[in-house]
């Protein structure tokens, strides 16, 4: 069988997660990797909203590191959540928001209009009468050029907010109208939308719904408010705001929450930890190489290639994407297990060359992640890296962000939790050196 170039370009676009809910397609890229991962972190989230919870609202929060692949593991909840009969709404925040400047009113806005035009796909038309008063008023003082008695609520809702996105003076303008009128903006959501739009389904004969953020994690992670970061602010200060919905939420929030010295005060708010999605572990905790990890990577690998064929077909064909079967083990390995750094990796040699891929053109691509992630580094850095390895993170701010910039990964199994250094930075002389000084003797 030969490689469809053309397919597999398309396959390997880093930025692009799985469209598992709605691309039938995609069913054929995806490796479920929950067996080395610790557990089925989708299962947990999707139990909790269609077997424990009975009528009863649910709000769940779900994290792990940038590019790990938690849209894909969204999109697979929202599929098994249609398949259970609930209507589910899910949207990329960053679409809607400034992640510079998200505020919990500009979520509560992204959380309206999203729902309202969903529903409005199904048939379902609400006006509600707050929201339509709100956007009147918005309008008027922003100078929107919008009617919003000439469109529907979301359109109206899009056309302020995609404006808003756009100027950091309309969003403070936006902010200081918005922020006394939060509890009034959250029971209209309860109210005029969520309340009827869940009657409607039911008449449809939907269980109920379910809304899914994705990207908050995103949130930029510049300390605010008395030098709380953003993210602390928004759902920790404000969690009780973001969870008093009378319908099923998840939210994506960043990783540093789950190190983070509240988060037990995170877990008073939302009532649950955090649901942590960890990388794919490449080695144990002891560094020798973990072959169950290694083997689904090779998997992920060759089923961009050829998604039609078995995974003992996939592995006879390695020959027509690497020129050896030790140059995709070599990058399965350097990835350390991050999904979003294979992808990219093998993109950065298409961009290089055709399929098979040679072993210097990966060596080459590896030189120049490892320029790229070593310049920003300062001996401060290093020295930190090396205290979190010895040490651990928990709840130093500083810490959290060698995990943000992708200097740590942490892996999870069935028993035991570790952090390891990526293995990128882990090949650097530097690495070597300060490994070599920090096990000699004092």
């Amino acid at each position: 069988m030969e490689l469809d170039l053309a397919q597999f370009y398309q396959a390997c676009n880093p930025t692009r997660p799985l469209q598992l809910a709605s691309d039938t397609l995609d069913e054929r890229y995806f490796i479920n990797f929950s067996q080395v991962r610790g557990g089925d972190v989708v299962q947990e989230l999707g139990r909790t909203i269609t077997m424990l919870a009975g009528d009863r609202p649910t709000t769940q929060l779900f994290t792990g590191h940038v590019g790990s692949g938690k849209s894909t593991e969204l999109r697979r909840l929202e599929k098994r959540l249609r398949q259970e009969n609930f209507h589910v709404v899910y949207f990329q925040s960053d679409q809607d928001l400034e992640m510079g400047n998200v505020e919990v009113t500009n979520v509560l806005l992204a959380i309206a209009r999203r729902v309202s035009a969903s529903l409005e796909e199904v048939g379902i038309r609400l006006r509600p009468n707050y929201f339509q008063n709100l956007m009147q008023e918005l309008a008027g003082i922003m100078r929107s050029p919008v009617s919003v008695s000439d469109v529907s609520f979301s359109a109206g809702i899009a056309s302020i907010t995609a404006e808003v996105k756009e100027s950091a003076d309309l969003r403070s303008q936006l902010q200081q109208y918005l922020e006394p009128r939060t509890r009034s903006i959250i029971e209209a959501v309860n109210d005029e939308l969520l309340t009827p739009g869940i009657r409607a389904l039911q008449n449809k004969g939907k269980r109920g719904l379910a809304v899914i953020v994705d990207n908050l994690d995103r949130m930029d992670n510049t300390p605010k408010y008395d030098q709380r970061l953003p993210s602390e602010y928004l759902f920790i200060n404000r969690g009780e705001q973001l969870r008093r919905f009378v319908c099923h939420f998840v939210y994506t929030i960043p990783l540093e929450l789950a190190f983070s010295d509240d988060l037990g005060q995170l877990i008073m708010r939302f009532g649950d930890r955090p649901k942590v999605l960890p990388m794919v572990p490449v080695r144990t905790r002891n560094v020798s190489l973990y072959d169950p990890g290694l083997i689904l990577l090779r998997q992920m690998v060759m089923s961009r290639a050829f998604p039609d064929l078995s995974k003992a077909e996939r592995l006879a064909h390695i020959t027509k994407v690497f020129d050896a079967a030790e140059t995709l083990e070599r990058l399965c390995i350097i990835s350390g297990g991050h999904m979003r750094n294979v992808i990219r990796l093998m993109f950065s040699c298409l961009q290089k060359e055709d399929p098979p891929f040679q072993r210097s053109t990966l060596e080459a691509v590896i030189r120049n992640e490892r320029d790229d992630l070593t310049g920003p580094l300062d001996d401060g850095e290093w020295d930190l890296l090396i205290k979190a390895l010895q040490v651990g993170i928990q709840g130093d701010k500083d810490f959290n962000t060698l995990i943000r910039k992708l200097y740590l990964f942490e892996y999870r199994a069935p028993d035991e939790r570790w952090f390891s250094i990526n293995p990128v930075l882990a090949e650097t002389e530097k690495y070597r050196q300060l490994i070599q000084d920090n096990a000699a003797p004092s």
